[in-house]
């Protein structure tokens, strides 16, 4: 089934899918099981969000260097409203994940990705964009915290220091971004902990539509991923591990319709794009948060720390 041939190249890699942990009814096909772990509705062993989820320490990207050490800090208690990962600089200051981690490592074509939501998890972990150096809390909705109704399978977080202006319509798609940074999934075999900041490799996008707003998914793998020297791009993706791209769709696009949300669609015809598509993505994207930042776009709420000029606080 799906979990066992999404990464059969490696028979390392994909051990570490955990295939035993998902039951695919058997009149099934294997995106359909997929489909049906998104909404809840196939058996899937979760991973339950404890300690073990939480790193002790952050590499931290900075210009030039690539990284230096840095740490989070939690406060509250897991599973509720009140849990917070906050992020410390290297000196012991409050940072924002969002602002103040670098998006560039300093090696070519890696970038650093923050990681929100562990593989094989389901508390809807997030950055809070709203609050002081937007520390990472679970999503609230109707008062209570959410959850999805099935695991993701893959590590799920944001690349710093992006965008998505809700300001501004994509000419392609026709849509305007979604108030968020740009979303990463990193496909690697490794269990992610949530508040880690990991190099990663762009591979490829998905322009997913969520009622009606642009949220686009950068694919991605680590960069300490046992394939990530075998990936390089789209085309390497699909044919080494040939499931995984449409197994992410599927997932995004059924996920929210327990909760009488209608299927989330995906713009260029449901085709996930190449890897210069992804970085052209990125680099619109890091554009539109330096123009967040410096306040010459207009946004409704956001913590953002203005600065005044580039090199201020930057």
């Amino acid at each position: 089934f799906w979990l066992e041939v999404a990464c059969r190249g490696s028979a390392r890699a994909g051990s570490a899918w955990r295939p035993s942990a998902v039951r695919p009814l058997p009149t099934m096909s294997p995106l359909a099981t997929i489909a049906a772990a998104a909404r809840g509705s196939a058996r899937v062993a979760c991973r339950p969000l404890g300690r073990s989820c939480l790193p002790q320490r952050a590499a931290f990207s900075s210009v030039g260097s690539g990284s230096f050490d840095g740490t989070v800090e939690t406060k509250g208690e897991l599973g509720t409203a009140d849990f917070r990962l906050h992020f410390k600089n290297a000196s012991g200051k409050a940072i924002s994940p969002w602002h103040d981690i670098q998006l560039r490592t300093g090696q070519d074509g890696v970038l650093n990705a923050i990681i929100e939501i562990p593989k094989m998890t389901t508390a809807k972990m997030e950055v809070a964009t709203k609050e002081e150096n937007n520390p990472i809390a679970q999503d609230i909705k109707k008062g209570k915290v959410r959850n999805y109704h099935g695991p993701i399978f893959w590590n799920y977080g944001l690349l710093p220091q992006t965008w998505e202006d809700p300001n501004v319509e994509d000419p392609e798609t026709g849509c305007k971004g979604d108030n968020d940074p740009v979303d990463v999934v990193e496909i690697g075999s490794a269990v992610l902990p949530m508040g880690s900041v990991v190099p990663v490799k762009p591979l490829g996008v998905l322009a997913m539509i969520d009622e009606g707003e642009l949220d686009w998914k950068i694919i991605a793998i680590s960069m300490a991923d046992p394939l990530a020297n075998e990936l390089h791009d789209l085309e390497h993706l699909e044919a080494k591990c040939p499931e995984v791209i449409s197994g992410i769709r599927e997932w995004f696009r059924w996920y929210k319709t327990p909760d009488g949300k209608p299927l989330n669609s995906f713009g260029f015809e449901d085709r996930a794009l190449p890897r210069a598509k992804a970085n052209e993505v990125i680099s619109v994207a890091f554009d539109h948060w330096r123009n967040l930042r410096l306040g010459t776009s207009q946004h409704k709420g956001l913590w953002t720390q203005k600065v005044s000029a580039w090199t201020d606080g930057l």
